[in-house]
């Protein structure tokens, strides 16, 4: 079969299924993406160039709409080259989140097109003014942020299946379409992203950080509030003065990934740091940056406690990540948590509270062997419902085919999902 994925930061959340889809020498794969897209063996890609657009003179309400058109342009520009030499996919994978979909049934027609429904805006049960800590949306922001999902139903609308990775995730879309959207993970590699006894992280320091110290881990791609890094870090006095020989070790970069951005010319890392600078050890506190995955994956297999926080929003990688290292997770108890983490595989606390994130991470850090068995039932969790291998990719296959069409109602929000 022919296959066709268009995401402008390819291969991004399409990597596994297209890697496992191009090593069967029958399929014919290919990738449309734009330059930062990266290459993946056997998949052909072909890159466009989004040249800035001039959005001055746009309404504001209609300013991502048009940047969307605009690298809807390119990749129809691509797709019609695709065509004209011969390229027929009978089935395309898009991202619905930044126009790319658009073109797709006018020049494949006869395709089978999926979309990947990442998350779907709303002023309600979501990031939106979720934190009282930072100036909430007023009506015109919210009407700006209703109209960021033009492109997505248009893409739903055109679409013949589409999936989403999380049950949560599907929820956050609009009732009518649940119907429409499989929930299909991409999937963990459970066989690499394991625990391991021996592991070791060597700091830039030169310190060397075992499985039998005390260290207390935090991974974001960016330390920004929708994370709760800014929670994790008041958090952060109490947990140090109660664990003296406890190591902080901080993985993300500090730019922003998502919400709000900080004051001009500072960051959230340097703000939230020099909130607590007076009141912490900094030599125990390490920021690494962002990480090759192998050292990322030693940070996670020496981890005695990992705090996990989020906002209502699309659920991190890492924290399925952590869970398959057998973390014991401290997390938020907010919506998209609830659906992998409970009582038997993690530790809850509100997301607002700092002392009871404290509190918990204590306990975790002074009391391995009482919340072992967490670690070790979250690793169960994730290999029985997200492996990459024996779960998700098997699924993602039959959905692709047509086969294992969207089943379950759209739940309830926040309605954990257990097993």
């Amino acid at each position: 079969m022919n296959y066709l994925f268009v995401h402008n930061n390819f291969p991004a959340q399409f990597r596994h299924l297209a890697a496992h889809l191009a090593s069967d020498p029958a399929n014919e794969v290919r990738a449309i993406g734009a330059d930062t897209a990266r290459p993946l063996r056997r998949v052909v890609l072909h890159r466009y160039a989004m040249s800035p657009g001039h959005v001055a003179q746009t309404h504001p309400f209609a300013r991502r709409f048009d940047n969307e058109c605009r690298r809807a342009e390119q990749v129809l520009y691509v797709a019609t080259m695709l065509a004209e030499t011969g390229f027929s996919p009978d089935v395309v994978v898009a991202h619905s989140g930044w126009g790319e979909a658009l073109p797709l049934r006018a020049v494949f027609p006869e395709a089978r097109i999926v979309n990947y429904c990442e998350y779907f805006y709303r002023s309600h049960s979501s990031d939106v003014n979720f934190d009282p800590e930072f100036p909430a949306l007023g009506l015109d922001g919210l009407v700006g942020l209703h109209a960021r999902n033009a492109m997505a139903l248009l893409g739903l609308a055109d679409a013949d299946l589409a999936i989403s990775p999380t049950r949560w995730q599907r929820s956050t879309f609009p009732a009518e379409y649940a119907g429409k959207i499989a929930v299909a993970h991409e999937g963990v590699d459970t066989d690499l992203v394991a625990p391991d006894p021996d592991a070791r992280l060597v700091l830039d320091d030169g310190t060397v950080l075992t499985r039998e110290d005390e260290v207390l881990t935090f991974v974001a791609r960016n330390l920004e509030p929708l994370r709760g890094y800014h929670v994790l870090m008041r958090a952060l006095p109490a947990v140090m003065a109660a664990r003296p020989k406890a190591r902080v070790v901080v993985v993300g970069a500090f730019g922003v990934s998502y919400g709000q951005r900080p004051p001009e010319g500072q960051t959230w890392h340097r703000i939230f740091l020099e909130e607590v600078r007076d009141r912490i050890d900094l030599d125990r506190l390490h920021f690494l940056g962002h990480l090759p995955y192998e050292r990322y994956l030693d940070v996670l297999r020496v981890s005695r406690a990992h705090a996990y926080l989020t906002y209502p929003f699309v659920l991190s990688w890492s924290c399925l990540e952590a869970m398959a290292a057998s973390c014991v997770m401290v997390a938020s108890d907010t919506a998209p948590v609830r659906e992998v983490i409970d009582a038997s595989t993690g530790i809850l606390v509100p997301f607002h509270e700092p002392a009871r994130l404290a509190d918990a991470l204590i306990d975790a850090l002074a009391h391995p062997e009482r919340h072992a068995e967490k670690g070790r039932a979250a690793r169960a969790r994730i290999v029985r419902r997200y492996d990459l291998r024996s779960v998700c990719l098997p699924r993602l296959t039959r959905l692709l085919a047509g086969a294992g069409e969207p089943a379950a109602p759209r739940p309830a929000f926040g309605l954990p999902f257990l097993g």
